[in-house]
């Protein structure tokens, strides 16, 4: 008796079905065979189920078996497969009659005793069964509030073997998890710092605002303790809340990845990202035999900061050009080649020197001019195009420092984004989640036309400061966003002088 059961397999983020077949043959020798294009993990399943099998009072089948995942020529990883095989094999002994086994895509891990381990990737698996019109999915406990979140889909939650048994054999009635999605944000939406924490640095703030409002990039330049790392954290306070489309993709991604807590439904706030600056080239951007997201693709619609941006390796941020301008990080192998979504922002700080202090007015530098270029060249020319805003941050003094007063708070800066936003939201009505800083040259030509005034300045910093053709179109993406912040249709000379000074340290580096 052949029995038939859904299941999934991944490529990048995306679910790919896959149908496992079990067959128990009722003579010739003992032994099961898994054929399939399985990988190390699935290969090693066998084991497991067995175990599993005999521990929660199943008998293994002493006839020969075969376990085949097809379409044969796509490559199987991960342990989610343990229970749809060992369900497989008890209904194909016949020890287990159901009606209703191939209404359901089933994954999940089993444990020795019995028991079903979380999987990744419940979201993007619940999504596949709503596309291949599926009753519903089986998925681990844990995994069931993420893949509540599709609509029109059953979730059944199982904690053990037995009861995906009971429940497929219709002996144990389990009730689909439901979740409310509009309390799951309204519960997790929330921050817990703010902007009002840091003293001073409104000049900052202005360009942190800046960058919230159009999707820019941003290069923070200062000393030591100067607040680069409080002003970076405090980036996500003041971005519009994710969209359910935004949060769906984006916990996606950290589902697959093995990131999202157990337990948690969706991403409501927009993820932060801070690798440490000996990250290698495939954990920033992705990779690995089976490519695998990295922090690019974990920080989609959120924001990547990198500390001590020279110190990364050099490979690593020469790697970034591509998601930077292509919000898609495409990694190629022999075998396939897969697509990460990496919509970002990033914030990236640095010192202006090797010791930290060359641009401190109360503390001497001790490096040589030597030593301070070197340092800088380690960021290349072309990187740095692509960061559409530098601002010095320089230290705080002692009676800011000291002061009663609160700074500027979140919610005042996140009015103005919000207000800037929809403004664009009007401006690109066909694609809602289109920024000024993602204009494309026939989307610059369109919305940012100059006066003669504007015109003469841009030429003048084009002239005096040597921008590439890349910075000249950051510099008009950031005149936009200065442009939609103050509620004007045009862009004016005011809104292009203040975002070339965005840029005047890309050539002082």
């Amino acid at each position: 008796m052949v029995a038939r059961l859904h299941s999934a397999t991944f490529s990048g983020i995306e679910a790919v079905p896959v149908e496992v077949e079990v067959d128990v043959a009722r003579r010739g020798f003992s032994g099961a065979t898994l054929v399939g294009l399985p990988d190390a993990a699935v290969k090693e399943s066998i084991e497991r189920v067995r175990t599993a099998m005999q521990n929660s009072g199943y008998l293994f089948p002493r006839h020969k078996t075969v376990i085949n995942l097809a379409p044969a020529d796509v490559r199987k990883e991960g342990p989610a497969f343990d229970l749809p095989i060992a369900l497989g094999i008890l209904f194909a002994n016949g020890d287990v009659i159901s009606d209703t086994i191939g209404q359901y895509l089933v994954a999940g891990e089993l444990a020795l005793d019995g028991r079903i381990r979380m999987t990744r990737g419940a979201l993007s698996v619940a999504l596949l069964a709503k596309q291949q019109n599926l009753r519903g999915v089986i998925v681990p406990v844990e995994n069931a509030a993420e893949a509540a979140v599709v609509e029109a889909v059953e979730v059944i939650p199982v904690s053990s073997l037995t009861e995906a048994v009971g429940f497929l054999a219709g002996q144990l009635p389990i009730e689909p998890r439901t979740i409310d999605i509009s309390k799951v944000f309204a519960d997790s939406s929330l921050y817990d710092c703010d902007f009002s924490e840091v003293r001073g640095q409104e000049h900052v703030k202005r360009a942190m605002v800046i960058a919230a409002a159009g999707g820019h990039n941003v290069l923070l330049i200062g000393p030591p303790g100067s607040g680069k790392t409080m002003l970076a954290k405090r980036l996500p306070t003041i971005l519009p809340p994710l969209t359910l489309e935004e949060s769906l993709e984006t916990t996606r991604i950290h589902s697959v990845s093995g990131e999202l807590p157990p337990g948690m439904a969706l991403l409501a706030r927009r993820p932060v990202r801070t690798p440490h600056h000996s990250a290698s080239t495939p954990a920033l951007v992705g990779g690995g035999s089976i490519p695998q997201a990295g922090e690019v693709s974990l920080a989609h619609y959120g924001v990547l900061f990198l500390d001590e941006f020279p110190e990364f390796t050099r490979p690593a941020l020469e790697a970034l050009r591509q998601p930077l301008e292509d919000a898609r990080v495409t990694i190629a192998r022999a075998q396939s080649t897969v697509s990460f979504p990496a919509a970002f922002t990033l914030v990236a700080a640095m010192n202006p020197c090797p010791c930290g202090y060359y641009t401190d007015p109360r503390k001497s530098c001790k490096c040589t001019p030597l030593q301070i270029d070197k340092y800088l060249s380690r960021i290349s020319g072309p990187l740095l195009d692509r960061i559409d805003i530098h601002i010095e941050v320089p230290g705080v003094p002692f009676t800011m420092l000291r002061s009663q007063q609160d700074g500027t708070p979140s919610s005042e800066m996140r009015g103005q984004v919000l207000k800037a936003r929809e403004r664009q939201f009007r401006r690109f009505a066909d694609n809602p989640t289109q920024t000024n800083g993602r204009m494309t040259g026939k989307m610059l030509r369109e919305h940012c036309k100059l006066d003669e005034t504007a015109e003469l300045v841009l030429r003048q910093a084009m002239t005096e400061l040597g921008l590439s053709a890349r910075a000249h179109d950051k510099v008009l993406r950031v005149a936009r966003t200065i442009a939609d912040l103050a509620d004007r249709d045009h862009v004016d000379a005011e809104h292009v002088s203040e975002a070339i000074h965005y840029r005047r340290l890309d050539r002082q580096l």
